[in-house]
């Protein structure tokens, strides 16, 4: 038997318990990967507190990488010893698990486990919302929010790389630092800076053609206001909550405003869909136009720590668990 987090109740860290688990052999289509770094996400946490219900007892993660183990029948294309990883199903906390083939890509030799389990979804999400959500040309100026965070920090240098101008909200100094130092033109410390007066006037009074908010309750409202009129709204975190609730015609009052929650799993869902969105990635990996930052690791048996320390905004670019 291997080790696995597993939620019995959802809640805070704490329910995050240490349990051994049966894995089983790989079913039709099935393969079972050792896996040996787990990425941590925030949507790991909607997950434990229930805000994204799962049916309980639960693994939660989304990301990871490893080698395969052994393999179903009817798999083509991967066999033992392959590293591979993935972003999506969810059941990445765990030392080895069985996953659908289909949902798997082969790592190049350029990229590490850790490096993949730090980048997957996130690196994934970045592309899936600068070049799908909205398609940054050269010569926009966009919004960042949780600009040094792990997908902020990826948004940062590829929207830099696309030849953007980017603004981006921090909470320190430090944390601006790090944004500036990957990309981002116009840090802002919110904790300081009202970020709607400061877009104001770094773009002359013109606003925004697109905002991206991972951070929700707190900045949801106000970022509408630096958009210009039909300007895209992309809400696709909650860090400090939901959004409260708002009428349609709000969007009309501002500007005839766009708004879309995407998420990445329906922009990845065909394997054609998920091996481009790898693909183009791992290239802006290697050319060194996106570099990875890994801000923190802990054990996989310490996912709780991981995510009070997530939780708290203690934490800068991507977190894995090593396994």
């Amino acid at each position: 038997m291997v080790h696995a987090i597993r939620v019995h109740q959802a809640g805070g860290p704490e329910v995050l318990q240490w349990e051994k688990v049966d894995v089983g052999k790989p079913a039709t289509g099935q393969v079972r990967v050792r896996q040996t770094a787990v990425g941590l996400n925030y949507i790991d946490v909607y997950h434990r507190t229930g805000l994204y219900p799962q049916p309980l007892p639960f693994t939660p993660g989304t990301e990871a990488a490893g080698e395969i183990e052994a393999v179903g029948e009817g798999v083509t294309g991967l066999t033992a010893g392959d590293r591979v990883a993935y972003a999506g199903p969810i059941g990445s906390y765990a030392e080895a698990r069985l996953i659908d083939a289909d949902r798997l890509v082969k790592l190049p030799d350029y990229v590490s486990d850790e490096l993949a389990a730090a980048m997957m979804l996130q690196g994934m999400t970045a592309r899936m919302l600068l070049r799908a959500v909205y398609e940054v040309k050269p010569g926009d100026t966009i919004l960042v929010h949780a600009a040094a965070g792990g997908v902020g920090l990826i948004l940062c240098q590829w929207a830099n790389a696309l030849g953007a101008t980017v603004i981006g909200t921090v909470s320190t100094d430090e944390k601006a630092a790090m944004a500036s130092a990957h990309g981002c033109h116009h840090p802002i410390v919110y904790t300081r800076q009202d970020f709607v007066t400061e877009v104001d006037r770094i773009t002359n009074g013109a606003k925004l053609p697109v905002i991206y908010d991972s951070v929700g309750k707190d900045t949801f409202l106000k970022s509408l206001d630096c958009l210009r009129a039909r300007g895209l709204m992309v809400s696709y975190g909650n860090a400090s909550g939901p959004p409260d609730p708002i009428a349609p015609a709000l969007l009309a009052q501002k500007g005839s405003l766009f708004l879309t929650r995407p998420t990445l799993f329906s922009y990845i869902a065909t394997r054609e869909e998920l091996e481009q969105s790898a693909s183009e990635l791992f290239d802006m990996v290697r050319s060194g136009k996106v570099k990875i930052e890994i801000g923190q690791r802990f054990a996989l048996r310490d996912a709780a720590e991981a995510h009070r320390q997530l939780e708290a905004r203690k934490t800068t670019g991507s977190t894995v668990l090593t396994v």
